[in-house]
């Protein structure tokens, strides 16, 4: 799955769960001071990206994760253990 996939993925998920417009989620957008998640929300999102990858998140590895790109390193990550 490339960068852009996973990033059209997320916009569906954050406009689907957290009423966010997809345009404003981009790579350098900021979890918590631009798109206003909390740590609920946090948790809801690695939820959900569990459910994307088929693959657990561990919270110590997905608490340091600031940014959207962060996201998508995450979830490159994940699926990269999976092959």
């Amino acid at each position: 799955m490339s960068d852009a996939e996973i990033l059209a993925r997320i916009r569906e998920i954050f406009h689907e769960n957290f009423d966010i417009d997809p345009s404003r989620i981009t790579p350098e957008a900021h979890l918590f001071a631009e798109l206003d998640l909390d740590s609920i929300d946090a948790v809801d999102l690695a939820i959900k990206l569990q459910e994307m990858t088929g693959r657990r998140i561990k919270p110590e590895e997905f608490k340091s994760v600031r940014t959207v790109g962060g996201v998508i390193a995450a979830v490159q990550s994940l699926l990269a253990t999976q092959a």
